[in-house]
């Protein structure tokens, strides 16, 4: 783990309860006077802090320093996603994450399963984890929209992934991904006028990996 987060990273004087708690002194057996890293997710800054006081489920712990951190996404990725089984996204998430994407727009298409909710509480809590292990200092921004419309009305410019579509990119930093079973003949229509991108490969592939494919051709 890289550091570990807390919203109220920045004080002073931090303390430290919960599931902080049990990481920190249960399972990495810390000790008075060690140094821990935080950050808190928000001010892109490294606060170093010293154990000072360790009680049966709390901790108190003293600021010792503080450094500004130069990390940044070198391209704002912008992936607007169809929705699937939550629980696939979810574990999609962490590499998604890992891969450097700055914003997932979340929408239901025609074919996603409109019983399908996702829990924007769990989906920060991945993104916690997932930042804390891989070293990112800043969170993924995550949106959900109802419907292609609500999406063509705040995004008038994105590439959509498409059978048939150029394998030759150029610059994009916005792309449409479909559910599994594709986009509808309704939808297709409304993006008729859309730059079409397409893959290399004969196989269908799951609405996951084509998302993490074309995210890893675009980013690293």
């Amino acid at each position: 783990m890289q550091y570990v987060y807390d919203k109220n990273a920045s004080q002073n004087i931090l303390s430290v309860r919960d599931e902080n708690y049990k990481y920190l002194f249960k399972v990495r057996r810390l000790k008075v006077d060690d140094i821990i890293n935080f950050r808190n997710l928000e001010d892109n800054v490294l606060y170093q802090y010293k154990i000072i006081n360790i009680e049966k489920k709390e901790a108190e712990l003293e600021l010792i320093d503080s450094i500004k951190d130069k990390q940044k996404l070198y391209k704002k990725f912008h992936l607007i996603w169809c929705i699937i089984d939550p629980k696939i996204i979810y574990a999609t998430l962490p590499m998604l994450n890992q891969l450097g994407v700055f914003k997932i727009t979340f929408l239901y298409c025609d074919r996603s399963q409109k019983n399908f909710k996702l829990d924007q509480l769990k989906i920060k809590k991945i993104l916690i984890n997932s930042s804390q292990q891989c070293g990112r200092v800043k969170l993924m921004e995550i949106e959900i929209l109802d419907s292609l419309e609500d999406v063509l009305k705040v995004y008038p410019s994105f590439a959509v992934l498409d059978f048939g579509g150029k394998k030759e990119w150029g610059k994009i930093d916005s792309v449409l991904v479909g559910c599994e079973g594709g986009f509808s003949e309704n939808e297709r229509e409304k993006l008729q006028n859309h730059y079409k991108i397409g893959l290399d490969t004969d196989l269908i592939l799951k609405s996951e990996t084509a998302a993490l494919t074309i995210v890893s051709k675009l980013l690293i």
